[in-house]
């Protein structure tokens, strides 16, 4: 079990991720987060996710010896069940709170990309790589916060465009 602040609604419905997560492992375009338009997250849950600050309460779970600070995002059992058996190596270390992925472009990888990833990181982890990941994820933190910011500034413009649209079709 992995502490987390929530960021989703109560007895939020996990079909939804469920869905995404088998398109993005069938579809090998980019792991896009639902964030932006799901209507699951919380009032302010898509900073603390754009943050990061949703996974400071895992630091328990690094302390208690369950995770680590470096390594592969820790994975649902739903998750875990539709890996392939080559996918399952990534689970071969303790989950970690940032890892390999995370500080490449995580957004902008596919699956099998994230998947490969986490597999380099369990053949070749060591300290001086661990120190590396923790060196980048703050500014991939703050990339990924830039990225979350543009998104939302590009759905309020089109959400006004097409409400503009709308109003001159309207008028006509």
């Amino acid at each position: 079990m992995c502490f987390k602040f929530r960021t989703m609604m109560v007895n939020a419905c996990t079909a939804v991720h469920q869905e995404h997560l088998q398109d993005l492992m069938a579809s090998n375009r980019p792991m896009a987060k639902l964030d932006g338009q799901d209507p699951r997250v919380i009032p302010g849950g898509i900073w603390l996710r754009a943050l990061g600050l949703d996974e400071l309460p895992q630091l328990i779970n690094v302390f208690r010896g369950d995770m680590s600070l470096v390594g592969p995002r820790p994975c649902l059992n739903y998750e875990y069940e539709k890996y392939l058996p080559r996918h399952r190596g990534r689970c071969a270390t303790l989950p970690g709170l940032t890892g390999l992925w995370q500080v490449n472009d995580k957004n902008n990888t596919t699956f099998e990309e994230m998947i490969d990833l986490d597999l380099k990181y369990v053949r070749t982890q060591s300290l001086g790589l661990d120190l590396s990941i923790l060196l980048r994820t703050i500014p991939a933190v703050v990339c990924q916060t830039y990225q979350v910011r543009r998104k939302k500034r590009e759905a309020q413009k089109q959400a006004s465009t097409a409400a503009k649209s709308a109003l001159a079709e309207s008028v006509k």
